[in-house]
C-alpha cells in the first residue's frame, strides 16, 4: 500500500515503455482520446494471482457500459504487479498525458498525496447528482477526501485484520482449536509450541520486508503499534510522535520472531510476492500455522484458480490482542480502495459515469462478496446475498469496533517507507529495535520537519 516523487524521477519516455510492458489491454486506444466513432476510457487497476476479483467485475462493467454508451470503448488496463510495484507503474502512467488513465484504482492512503500531485480530479459536483451516493456510509465518504476537503474517489469497500490459524496444526501441537490470545506473549507462546511439536511448519506469518511495502506497515507493524499505548500521529496536536516506547516494543516483537525462527524464512519474508505466496500457497497447503492478515483472503479461496473448499473448516479466526490485553483488549487496522477520476481525463463526466456503474448496488455486491470486503453501501451491507456469502464476514465485521486508520496526511507514504526500513533492519539483524527506532525518528524529522514532531508524552 509508498511512493515519493517517483513520477518526477522517471522520464516520460520511460513511462511509455513501462506502460507497454506492465499491463495488458482489453482494447486499444489512448486515455480519453477520440476513437473511431466515439471516445475511449482507460481504466487502470491492479491484478495478481490472488487478486482477480476486480478484473472480473470490470470485465462485466466494460460490456454493460459500452452497450449503454454506443461509440465508447472501455480500455481495461490491469497492472499485473504486487502493491508497491502497482503504485510505481501507476505513477509512470500518470507521468504523461498520453498514458494517464481516466479511471484509477486508488488506495485510500494515497489519496491526499496523489490529489496534491495533481493525479486526481475532485468529483463533488458529480456526486451531488448521483442518487446512489446517499447509500454510502459517512466513514466511506471521508475515505476519499483530500487535504482541501474535496472528494477524490468513491469507496469500494473496507477491511479489517486479524489472525488466521490452522486448527489442524493447532490440534497437532496440543493447542485449543478455539484459540484466542489475550496478549502478544500468548501469540509467541503458541508459536514456540508449534515450532517444538509440528515440524516443517512456519509458526507465524507477519509481513516484514520493504519489498511488501504498505503491507509491512499496516498488516504487520501497525497491528502491533496500535495495540500499545503509543501512536504514530497525535490527531489533537497534529504532530508525528518520536521517542515512542510502543514503536520500539513493536520492533522487539519482530526481533523475537526473527531470533527464534518463528517466522517466514528471510528469502520468503523479503520477497515482493510474499503476500500472494502466503495467500495462495502457504496457508492453503498447511505450511503456516498462524498469519496476521486481512479480511479479504477468503475471497480468493471461495472461487477461482485458488479455490480452497475446506478453508472455512480448516481455519479459525482470532482477534489481534493488544500488547498486554489493556485498553479495548484487541486491535485491528482498516483501509480500503477507491475508484477515482484521473485529473488528465478528457471526459470527466464519462469517467464518472463509468464509476457510477461499476459501484452501483449490483456490482458493489459482486465485488464485496467475491473479494471479502466489508460493505460500505448500506443496501449491500443489509442484503442477504452479502450476509450469507462468506463464513468469515461476521468475524471480520465485528473487528470494526477495535479498528484504527492510518494517518490521513500527504506525507504518510514517505513515513510508511521509513517504517518498512526500520522493520526490515530488525528482522535481518542489521539493527536493534532501539537503533531502528532512532533511525526512524531521524528520518521522520527529515520528512516532516522538526516542528511537526513531538516526543511521546
Amino acid at each position: 500500500m509508498r511512493r515519493s516523487g517517483i513520477a518526477a524521477l522517471i522520464a516520460v519516455t520511460g513511462a511509455a515503455l513501462a506502460l507497454a510492458g506492465c499491463s495488458s489491454s482489453s482494447s486499444s486506444g489512448e486515455s480519453g482520446s477520440a476513437s473511431a466513432g466515439g471516445s475511449t476510457l482507460t481504466i487502470a487497476y491492479q491484478k495478481t494471482s490472488s487478486f482477480h476479483q476486480l478484473d472480473d467485475v470490470l470485465q462485466t462493467v466494460k460490456t454493460d457500459f459500452e452497450s449503454a454508451n454506443p461509440g465508447v470503448t472501455v480500455n481495461l488496463q490491469p497492472i499485473e504487479a504486487e502493491q508497491d510495484q502497482y503504485f510505481t507503474k501507476l505513477a509512470l502512467m500518470n507521468g504523461s498525458k498520453d498514458t494517464a488513465p481516466d479511471v484509477i484504482y486508488e488506495d485510500t492512503f494515497q489519496v491526499m498525496s496523489d490529489a496534491a500531485a495533481g493525479y486526481l480530479l475532485p468529483i463533488d459536483d458529480y456526486l451531488a447528482d448521483w442518487s446512489d451516493w446517499a447509500q454510502f456510509q459517512d466513514a466511506a465518504k471521508k475515505a476519499g477526501l483530500g487535504v482541501d476537503g474535496k472528494t477524490y474517489g468513491v469507496s469500494m469497500g473496507t477491511d479489517t485484520r486479524g489472525i488466521y490459524f490452522n486448527k489442524t496444526i493447532f490440534q497437532q501441537a496440543g493447542l485449543p482449536t478455539d484459540w484466542q490470545p489475550t496478549s502478544w506473549d500468548d501469540i509467541l507462546s503458541a508459536a514456540r509450541t508449534i515450532k517444538e511439536k509440528v515440524s516443517d511448519v512456519t509458526p507465524l506469518s507477519i509481513v516484514s520486508g520493504k519489498a511488501a511495502g504498505e503491507a509491512t506497515t499496516m498488516q504487520g507493524f501497525e497491528m502491533l503499534l496500535y495495540g500499545t499505548d503509543s501512536t504514530l500521529y497525535d490527531e489533537d496536536t497534529q504532530k508525528w510522535v518520536t521517542g515512542s516506547k510502543g514503536f520500539t516494543d513493536a520492533l522487539t516483537f519482530y526481533k523475537t520472531v526473527a531470533d527464534e525462527n518463528l517466522g517466514l524464512p528471510l528469502d520468503v519474508a523479503l520477497d515482493a510476492n510474499v503476500q500472494s505466496r502466503v495467500a495462495t500457497d502457504l496457508i492453503p497447503n498447511g505450511k503456516v500455522a498462524m498469519a496476521i492478515d486481512g479480511s479479504w483472503l477468503p475471497g480468493g479461496w471461495i472461487e477461482g484458480d485458488n479455490a480452497w473448499p475446506d478453508w472455512d473448516t480448516t481455519l479459525g479466526f482470532a482477534k489481534m490482542p493488544t500488547q498486554d490485553g489493556a485498553g479495548a483488549g484487541f486491535t485491528s487496522m482498516s483501509g480500503g480502495w477507491l475508484l477515482s477520476v484521473g485529473a488528465q481525463t478528457k471526459d470527466p463526466e464519462l469517467a464518472m459515469k463509468f464509476i457510477e456503474l461499476a459501484l452501483n448496488k449490483e456490482n458493489s455486491l459482486t465485488y464485496d462478496t467475491t473479494n471479502s470486503q466489508i460493505a460500505v453501501r448500506d443496501d449491500v451491507a443489509k442484503d442477504d446475498a452479502y450476509l450469507n456469502y462468506n463464513a468469515s464476514f461476521e468475524f471480520f465485521s465485528g473487528l470494526v469496533q477495535y479498528t484504527h486508520f492510518r494517518p490521513a496526511t500527504p506525507d504518510y507514504s514517505q513515513i510508511s517507507s521509513n517504517i518498512q526500513a526500520a522493520v526490515e533492519s530488525v528482522v535481518t539483524g542489521d539493527a536493534t529495535p532501539e537503533q531502528a527506532a532512532s533511525t526512524y525518528d531521524e528520518g521522520l524529522s527529515n520528512i516532516v520537519g522538526p516542528e511537526a514532531t513531538e516526543s511521546e508524552k
